[in-house]
């Protein structure tokens, strides 16, 4: 084997490691998160049941709160989160839009259902959780600009509402905390959220067709 080869087999094998170390440790954190809660777990605690080093968890996820945010983008993966927006700005007509934002909450939120009972009691206690939840809402509100933009730009905004409270609305109604109340909490099914959701933001935002 040439040393190129012999080189790039190594530099391979470690990199298929690495990934399974990963994984691992995601996996025994999500299950010390739900079992002793997020305040309480520890990146010793972590590596002792991945039996790995403290330093290795370190190195991979610079924190516990590096971990966290793993767990969370795991839940829905980005490709496929990419492919929903993407899907949301070729649509030609803003009712499908919006129908279609009211399909990706209910997809990220679903993705997320398992992982909820430790986050929710983490929002409450845990720093980092509440600083990551910012990240990602302020991040969720920047990338819905767009569809609102379109609305705009083609004159199919409800008369009287202004772009930004119309950015407003679409962020509150998709966000995470109704979806918990009614799907976690109140048993309804996804479908129902989902359906619910799109009837509300097709009823706020779109200017209505004179009869």
């Amino acid at each position: 084997m040439s040393q190129l080869k012999k080189r790039k087999y190594n530099s391979e094998g470690r990199q298929a490691q690495a990934a399974l170390t990963r994984q691992r440790i995601l996996e025994v954190s999500r299950t010390l998160f739900k079992s002793g809660g997020f305040e309480c777990t520890t990146i010793e605690k972590i590596a002792k049941h991945a039996k790995i080093s403290s330093p290795t968890v370190y190195t991979m996820f610079l924190s516990k709160r590096g971990i966290l945010r793993a767990l969370l983008d795991e839940a829905l993966p980005s490709a496929h989160f990419e492919n929903l927006l993407k899907e949301v700005y070729s649509e030609k007509y803003p009712k499908k839009r919006l129908q279609i934002s009211a399909k990706i909450a209910r997809q990220l939120y679903d993705a997320e259902r398992e992982q909820m009972e430790f986050l929710q009691g983490a929002s409450v206690i845990a720093p980092e959780f509440r600083e990551i939840e910012n990240e990602r809402e302020r991040r969720r509100y920047d990338r819905q600009a767009k569809t609102i933009k379109l609305m705009v730009e083609e004159k199919s905004l409800a008369p009287g509402l202004s772009e930004s409270k119309a950015r407003d609305i679409l962020w509150a109604l998709t966000g995470r905390d109704i979806y918990r109340m009614l799907v976690c909490e109140q048993s309804w099914t996804s479908d129902e959220y989902e359906g619910w959701v799109s009837q509300l933001l097709i009823q706020d935002l779109i200017r209505k067709s004179p009869l």
